[in-house]
């Protein structure tokens, strides 16, 4: 099974040497002499008032006809994998989708950004794979995003991979809890469906990020623009293509983002001019900016989309969730 998104070397030619897309910060800084209801600086004010009445709900994309499972992975640490994850997130759930995050990086970020409490003890992640809990029952609605419900993640998680090494069909345990889920299918389940489940992984190639490719029929790959980010990534690709090879036929790299871009650099224009090179249109169009907003936000519990929406960070990540929204899923 193949999709016509997978990366290769021939989407190459769908993309220009020297595109010059725009990043959010660029938009925002604009003159604001220009302002009208056309303009981006125009949109983005009326985001920040929409989001913080929370109702983003202009130009909302179409529900998915079937859940959309999305793993968010690169073994690489610091490309902001669980930052675009809980973004990402929070930007679907303003745009009117219903969304579910399981976090499952021992670590914790992902559910301290949305203001969930995953101390040790707390039902999470860990229950679901080495105990069988049901999905259902260890997840927590965000408190910020009434669309978000979270699965925490808590550090008894980093034994799970050992515990997990005389397990049956170990590999299996999340696709199988994941699919259980009544909230999880096709529209004949209903309004309370979920549109999306975003699965954060660790920034390993391990058996939590084996059980997170065997779950998801959709990849994400945040890259950040530096150049060290492109190491390993081939790793990864190959990584992904045994998985499909032997365990799940149905996963794909739909999705690459671009992250920590800073415009005024060289090094990040090529960055990005290469990684587009490579794979076209999986790469989307919007890249996130650097952004001290987007770092300050999870201190407070928050994603950037709550904590301030009108920021470039927040109107990156709401651009590119309309990307991912309106590029749908892959056809088989």
């Amino acid at each position: 099974m193949t999709s016509s998104n997978e990366p290769s070397a021939t989407t190459a030619s769908n993309v220009s040497r020297g595109t010059g897309f725009r990043t959010a910060a660029q938009i925002a800084e604009q003159d604001t002499r220009d302002y009208d209801n056309s303009t981006p600086l125009a949109r983005a004010a009326e985001h920040v008032v929409m989001a913080r009445q929370g109702a983003l709900g202009r130009q909302q994309p179409a529900r998915p006809d079937h859940t959309r499972v999305m793993v968010v992975a690169n073994q690489k640490g610091g490309v902001g994998k669980t930052t675009s994850t809980v973004n990402l997130a929070a930007a679907m759930a303003q745009l009117g989708q219903r969304v579910l995050v399981i976090d499952l990086d021992p670590q914790g970020n992902a559910s301290t950004a949305l203001n969930i409490d995953h101390h040790r003890g707390v039902p999470s992640t860990y229950d679901l794979l080495v105990d069988g809990a049901a999905l259902a029952d260890i997840t927590t609605p965000c408190p910020e995003l009434p669309n978000l419900v979270v699965c925490p993640a808590t550090i008894d998680l980093a034994g799970a991979e050992i515990e997990l090494v005389s397990v049956v069909a170990r590999e299996n345990r999340l696709h199988k809890a994941i699919q259980a889920h009544p909230l999880v299918g096709d529209s004949t389940i209903g309004e309370e469906r979920f549109d999306y489940v975003f699965i954060d992984c660790p920034p390993s190639l391990g058996l939590l990020t084996l059980n997170a490719l065997v779950a998801g029929a959709e990849m994400m790959i945040p890259i950040q623009a530096e150049y060290y980010a492109l190491e390993g990534l081939g790793q990864l690709l190959e990584t992904v293509a045994m998985v499909k090879a032997h365990l799940n036929p149905r996963l794909d790299v739909t999705t690459i983002l671009i992250t920590m871009y800073d415009a005024r650099t060289r090094l990040a224009a090529g960055v990005a001019e290469e990684v587009r090179e490579h794979f076209g249109s999986t790469v989307l169009k919007t890249m996130v900016p650097r952004s001290v907003r987007v770092s300050e936000a999870p201190s407070y519990g928050q994603t950037v989309m709550t904590y301030d929406p009108g920021s470039p960070g927040a109107l990156s990540y709401l651009e590119a969730a309309r990307e991912i929204a309106v590029k749908g899923a892959p056809t088989a």
